[in-house]
């Protein structure tokens, strides 16, 4: 589906579907968004915009890029990524910039585009100067879409901390597979939030980006928001790492407790065993077979034996 917004010189707000009624001429600046589009739309990339051959195949035929900026004649090309919220996986967002146009391409329906396009018609609604529409619209699609990592960042942390107080409630083997899963949806995070604010800080310097001190302020502020958004997630990489080296060590500590009980246990009986065998053997020739307290003196003499062997043990430290 594609849709426009054109925004007339008497700041005219003018909605339309398809590209028939769209005059470029005629307005201040265009948004066009592609959303979902058909293969025959995706067409229009080329024949109505003209738009650079290694920009539209970027768009139409590579799934998902790393966030880039790519310049060229007369337009910048954005490769930006979206977030899904439940299966944290990136979705690509592709956008054309020029001095009086923005094109926005997404194969996905995206809330964060939606947002975008209805804060825009709000901002020139309220009468905010959008002389440079085009970035404008671009810095909102932008900040929309690092504002939305954040609730699943968050989500993220709230997971941590419950699994920091269930601690002693679950067993080791269901805490190490939370935290493996944990650090596992951070990683997806942190392939969309790095190269986004490596993205960030090339387009804050830009050349011409520096040249509209107003723009650079605001995309320095989702700079700043990525910046936040790495340092959160590293920091609970760390933690998550902390957690499993904690489990793991706790596993350890309670194997070698059973280890020590075992070998307690089996180094008491190993004596009782090898008297029991001996006098077990079927010869006729045993003297102490025949003795009449043979066999209460040989049980008082085991259980003494037991008994030695088991303060020797709490003496040396054993069953601390």
């Amino acid at each position: 589906m594609i849709r426009t917004l054109s925004i007339l010189p008497n700041n005219e707000i003018v909605e339309g579907s398809g590209l028939d009624g769209l005059d470029l001429e005629a307005s201040e600046w265009v948004w066009v968004d592609f959303g979902q589009p058909t293969e025959e739309e995706c067409k229009l990339l080329d024949s109505y915009f003209h738009f650079h051959p290694l920009a539209i195949e970027d768009c139409v035929l590579h799934n998902l890029q790393r966030p880039k900026l790519d310049v060229y004649e007369d337009v910048r090309f954005y490769v930006l990524h979206a977030i899904d919220p439940e299966s944290l996986k990136a979705r690509e967002v592709n956008l054309f910039v020029g001095e009086r146009l923005i094109v926005s391409f997404h194969k996905h329906k995206l809330e964060e585009v939606e947002q975008a396009w209805e804060q825009m018609i709000g901002w020139i609604r309220g009468g905010r100067d959008l002389r440079q529409g085009p970035m404008a619209a671009a810095y909102a699609v932008i900040d929309d879409l690092v504002d939305s990592y954040f609730p699943s960042l968050y989500s993220i942390e709230d997971e941590l901390a419950d699994i920091e107080s269930l601690g002693e409630k679950e067993s080791v083997e269901q805490l190490m597979n939370q935290v493996f899963d944990l650090r596992g949806r951070l990683l997806k995070l942190r392939r969309s939030v790095v190269p986004m604010r490596d993205l960030l800080y090339r387009i804050i310097n830009s050349q011409h980006l520096q040249e509209q001190g107003m723009h650079r302020a605001y995309f320095a502020d989702i700079y700043d928001h990525l910046l936040k958004l790495s340092d959160m997630i590293e920091a609970d990489r760390e933690m998550t790492a902390d957690l499993r080296d904690s489990y793991i060590s706790l596993n350890s500590n309670r194997m070698n407790g059973i280890m020590k009980t075992l070998t307690v246990i089996t180094t008491i009986f190993m004596p009782l065993t090898l008297i029991a065998g001996i006098y077990g053997m079927n010869f006729d020739h045993m003297p102490e077979l025949h003795y009449v307290y043979g066999y209460f003196t040989v049980l008082l003499f085991m259980a003494g034996l037991s008994l030695w062997m088991v303060l020797w043990f709490n003496r040396r430290g054993w069953f601390k």
